[in-house]
């Protein structure tokens, strides 16, 4: 038995392959001696007979007719076959075993052909530690540990750039303005339980932005959204409890289109980007659900762990600051595998670095991985060298579990598939040519025959 499963057609073409080389190894052909043997017989045959072997003018002419060629159908030539050979049969079977090994090296030779085609050199892997060096360096020396002071919150001194940005573009007179207007108010945005119907734990001054879904930049604009429509509140309180309530006493803040309600969560968003407790870092909302773990001496869990993060000003300004690290290890490995790209010789359209697929950037996607996982692994140093999980770099993980996760499917799913289809392309070219060449030789060999097909 076969350790492969062909398909009808190719057992099909088993059966014929094995029946016409079993069919050619028992034709016999003279030997270059007996071929002369014969030739020399006839000549003197010739002789005896008076006429010269050299003259072929005196042999007499004989008129050809063309003779027929039948070309039987494949079902025929099927049936036939399995007749001699039966229906079972391997195609390896008309192998010598040097010949089995033979094709054996040349498929592990196509597939190092293949793997060569993803695998980083020299020049890749130093721009993937450049780029990881550099994001690294970002994240530590100048993005920083945001800290309460008595001027507000400092950390690094790219992180409190940004900050003095934020409140340059976002002046502070021209927030509270927008935050009493009637325009921003939204009706979630109860500061604590003295108007809701359901109590909400750990729902204050200091927590509100971080357990109500609204004020969450990516789950703001659908939650946030519902519940302006809907006038609602829906949050994640401090024991991971979901709860979505009306609140009557914030009725007038509703708005009964889907655009009204998108303008004016976004124009609820600018009036607390700012603010001390501002808006929390996309996602951190969910965290709230997670009440496992026992971390550090007081055994807190992950989301007392995350609570006290935005406490201390993990918020999402600092989360805009953190992300330029991430953000220059994209730049950098993009970038320079564009230039190596065009060094190369590839096309322009080619060396755009975009695109993440491997068929036509075979390593970028690879190249990312490694250097964000570089990144990732510094900011896990600091973080253990702070004792600190305000230190954790939370784009840049985001980025390192993207990556994971892409570099994981190629691995365990996409590359072998699509090793095996470059490996049977490289294949059936070989076949086309031969193909092409035994069609060359039908024809050369017919050209004095009428060939007729059943």
């Amino acid at each position: 038995m076969s350790k492969f499963k062909h398909t009808e057609f190719e057992q099909e073409m088993n059966i014929v392959l094995k029946h016409q080389d079993e069919t050619l190894s028992s034709i016999h052909f003279p030997s270059e001696a007996q071929t002369d043997s014969v030739i020399s017989k006839a000549e003197e045959l010739l002789r005896l007979l008076g006429k010269d072997p050299q003259d072929v003018s005196s042999l007499p002419v004989v008129k050809k007719t063309p003779m027929e060629i039948s070309i039987p159908t494949w079902g025929e030539l099927v049936k036939d076959a399995e007749h001699h050979v039966g229906s079972n049969c391997d195609l390896e079977s008309i192998f010598t075993e040097e010949e089995l090994q033979s094709n054996e090296i040349a498929i592990r030779q196509m597939r190092e052909e293949y793997n060569a085609l993803h695998r980083l050199d020299g020049f890749d892997i130093s721009i993937v530690a450049l780029a990881s060096i550099v994001g690294a360096a970002v994240d530590i020396l100048l993005v920083g540990v945001p800290e309460k002071s008595k001027t507000g919150l400092k950390a690094g001194p790219l992180s409190d750039y940004i900050r003095d940005y934020f409140d340059k573009v976002f002046p502070e007179d021209e927030m509270k303005a927008l935050a009493n207007s009637k325009d921003s108010k939204v009706p979630y945005d109860a500061q604590d339980n003295r108007h809701t119907t359901i109590r909400v734990e750990g729902l204050s001054t200091y927590y509100h932005r971080l357990l109500q879904l609204g004020h969450d930049p990516l789950l703001g604009f659908v939650f946030g959204v519902a519940d302006i429509l809907n006038g609602k509140m829906t949050t994640i309180d401090k024991m991971g409890n979901i709860v979505s309530q009306v609140m009557d006493n914030y009725a007038d803040r509703r708005e009964s289109t889907i655009f009204a309600a998108l303008a004016k969560q976004i124009l609820h968003f600018k009036s607390d980007v700012t603010t001390s407790m501002g808006l929390p870092v996309p996602l951190m909302a969910l965290f709230n659900l997670l009440q496992f773990g026992s971390i550090g001496e007081e055994e807190q869990t992950i989301a007392e762990i995350v609570q006290g993060m935005y406490y201390e000003g993990y918020d999402f300004i600092h989360f805009c600051s953190m992300s330029v690290s991430a953000m220059l290890v994209e730049v950098i490995v993009r970038l320079c595998y564009a230039i190596k790209r065009k060094a190369e010789g590839h096309p322009r359209k080619d060396c755009i670095p975009f695109s993440l697929n491997r068929d036509k950037h075979p390593k970028l996607a690879t190249m990312l991985f490694v250097a964000h996982a570089g990144a990732a692994a510094a900011n896990a140093g600091k973080v253990a060298f702070t004792q600190n999980p305000v230190a954790i770099n939370y784009p840049e993980w985001l980025a390192f579990a993207k990556y994971s996760y892409i570099q994981l499917k190629w691995v365990l799913i996409e590359k072998p598939a699509k090793r095996d289809a470059y490996i049977r392309g490289k294949i059936n070219d070989d076949l086309n040519t031969l193909l092409i060449e035994s069609q060359k030789t039908f024809d050369e060999f017919s050209s004095d025959y009428k060939v007729v097909f059943q």
